[in-house]
């Protein structure tokens, strides 16, 4: 057994052996709002609940180690006292980690997500539609950790009202765990699914997705692609030219598969390279039948 002094640790390491041993952990999806009334969306995974009475959530957006810049999420939260704490299940994951990329003060992280602002009841925030729970918030306290990159802040959010997916209730109000098909992260690029095991999500942060909003509405609007494959499409970092998509079409005899078959048929066959993350035949094939 190797034995380490965090103090003689580079800090992407001390979090790299905190994130991959501590695990799996439960995902707030945290939306926020500025003073201007422009929505944040990101998630974070040192979270938990703490209390049922008061009911208390909290949450830790890091300080950033590369620049010890510090969260959107956090900033909003200190100024605006209010948060809405959605929950992660498999149907969202791709888009979930969609969010977390690293997008420009002011961007709408759900549109970049595909995902749906839903008006909530107490609170500024919206709440995401897609999620299977959600939490309005008050933030009671903010506590800082530190001062350097890596440095947690607690968010210390009570509940203010709930909101949950009525099939997932039976009558004495006990969730159904496996329709509620949970997710929880785990160390890397890795996730737990509970209903089944761990799966891999390619980590957006490395590059920055054009999101699912840029993608053709006959694709946004498909009635076979699904909210996660439409995540995956989303993280690419562009789309492919006319003349990309036509040499393909091409070299792939193609022509007239997608002259003559649907529309439904052509995302299903695309569906099928999405499964195998094979993404840029995906959006040939989808760009070829604009």
């Amino acid at each position: 057994m190797k034995s380490f002094l965090p103090s003689e640790l580079e800090t992407k390491n001390v979090y790299g052996l905190l994130s991959g041993s501590v695990g799996p952990r439960p995902i707030a999806f945290v939306s926020t709002v500025d003073k201007n009334g422009t929505p944040n969306l990101s998630p974070y995974s040192f979270f938990n609940v703490f209390s049922a009475n008061p009911p208390i959530l909290i949450f830790s957006p890091v300080r950033r180690v590369r620049d010890n810049s510090t969260k959107h999420t956090l900033e909003n939260a200190i100024e605006s006292k209010e948060v809405v704490i959605n929950i992660v299940n498999w149907d969202i994951v791709q888009q979930v980690s969609l969010s977390s990329t690293e997008y420009d003060k002011g961007v709408n992280e759900f549109e970049k997500a595909g995902l749906t602002m839903l008006k909530s009841d107490l609170v500024k925030p919206p709440r995401v539609k897609e999620s299977p729970v959600q939490y309005e918030c008050k933030v009671n306290d903010t506590i800082s950790l530190g001062e350097e990159g890596g440095a947690g802040n607690l968010v210390i959010a009570e509940v203010i009202k709930i909101h949950i997916r009525e099939d997932l209730l039976d009558d004495g109000l006990h969730i159904n765990q496996h329709k509620i098909d949970l997710v929880s992260r785990m160390g890397g690029n890795w996730y737990s699914r509970a209903n089944e095991g761990m799966f891999e999500v390619e980590k957006p942060i490395l590059k920055t997705g054009i999101g699912v909003d840029q993608l053709p509405k006959s694709v946004r609007l498909s009635s076979v692609l699904t909210g996660n494959d439409l995540g995956k499409l989303g993280n690419i970092e562009e789309l492919p030219s006319k003349a990309v998509v036509q040499k393909f079409i091409s070299n792939h005899d193609l022509e007239h598969f997608i002259e003559e078959s649907s529309d439904e048929r052509v995302h299903l066959i695309a569906q099928e390279y999405i499964e195998k993350n094979e993404l840029e035949k995906a959006l040939n094939i989808l760009l070829a039948k604009q």
